[in-house]
């Protein structure tokens, strides 16, 4: 779809393109929600646990570290709001091994806590369980994998080059007061060699 192919090639015609792609911008912007992301960088991680500096509290898969660090950032929202409900959390369906690999990650999650949140706090704020919809037509997921795609290479670039809508998806992350420990809806880890750039990211956002 970004790159106008097959049924986004409009017939090669650009004006097409370009208002598709600028009818795209307005859909994100004129919509109501509010983004959370986590990215993993796979090789720094490694490198963090050969040198035995990752946090012990941290699981050591990359997609089981996302759904624990998004899950923080998700209970400070939820905590917040004046409206209480317990969310229920929906993820894209990959298959039936890669379904029960996340729901046991989120089960760990809500019964052990993390080093910041509680297990009861977990529990307060989120249904047990998770439901597993296939990515399609104009489902919530569709609009979370375009944020992740641009969210993806961001991080690629060691947060150096921002994709074409990242202003949009930036003004969409969770912000609240200071936008530290969990108060900022994208989180990237490890971090400690890129700090900076984040900061300054998160600087321009206040």
């Amino acid at each position: 779809m970004r790159n106008h192919k097959g049924e986004f090639w409009f017939r090669g015609d650009r004006a097409k393109q370009a208002d598709f792609t600028a009818a795209i911008d307005d859909l994100i912007l004129d919509s109501e929600f509010t983004a959370f992301a986590v990215g993993i960088r796979k090789l720094a991680l490694i490198d963090e646990v050969k040198q035995g500096s990752i946090d012990p509290y941290l699981p050591l898969d990359a997609y089981s570290l996302a759904i624990h660090l998004m899950l923080e950032r998700f209970i400070d929202y939820l905590a917040t709001q004046s409206h209480r409900s317990r969310a229920v959390i929906t993820l894209e369906a990959q298959g039936p091994r890669e379904n029960a690999e996340h729901q046991r990650a989120i089960a760990d999650t809500l019964t052990y806590g993390t080093q910041w949140v509680s297990e009861r706090a977990f529990y307060r704020h989120i249904r047990p369980g998770a439901m597993f919809v296939p990515k399609q037509g104009s489902h919530p997921v569709e609009l979370a994998d375009m944020l992740a795609r641009d969210v993806f290479e961001w991080i690629r670039s060691d947060c150096k080059v921002e994709p074409r809508r990242w202003d949009i998806w930036s003004d969409k992350f969770y912000q609240r007061e200071d936008l530290r420990r969990g108060k900022f809806g994208l989180k990237v880890f490890p971090d400690s060699d890129i700090r900076d750039l984040i900061e300054q990211h998160r600087d321009g956002l206040r």
